[in-house]
């Protein structure tokens, strides 16, 4: 059996993939617990918490950590991360409202409604993404 602490040490990258695959199934949890339904599939767009916001929150937390908080990998990382949730919030949360409006209007072909994520959903990916993150470096 491996040793995780040394392989989460040595791959940091390993530590965003663990954060962004259990959101994936933290969103399962949490669609059941509000639908009562379990249909939702992985990685599906929309849903609490947000896995694009822990990923990138996970991610910024390893580069600032690995790199420090001055380096120009962090100040990269960090504008990547803000675009990814300004993404998540604006414009995608914007075009899943259109297609809301857009599926009353026509029959023949369902548009997707959850592209984006609320103000909440993104909060919850960035907090959800930090403490998994947080845990995975103390477990390193």
């Amino acid at each position: 059996m491996p040793d995780f602490r040394v392989l989460f040490h040595t791959y940091l990258f390993l530590i965003p993939l663990v954060v962004l695959c259990l959101t994936e199934f933290t969103k399962l949890f949490v669609e059941h617990l509000r639908t009562g339904d379990w249909s939702r599939h992985l990685f599906q767009q929309g849903g609490m918490p947000s896995s694009h916001s822990a990923f990138v929150t996970s991610l910024l937390i390893i580069v600032g950590r690995r790199t420090g908080l001055d380096s120009v990998e962090f100040a990269i990382t960090a504008v990547f991360a803000c675009i990814i949730w300004y993404d998540a919030i604006g414009v995608r949360g914007t075009l899943g409202e259109q297609a809301k409006v857009l599926n009353v209007l026509q029959h023949f072909h369902h548009l997707t409604e959850t592209l984006g994520h609320s103000f909440l959903e993104v909060c919850a990916g960035i907090i959800f993404g930090a403490g998994v993150t947080m845990v995975g470096i103390w477990m390193s």
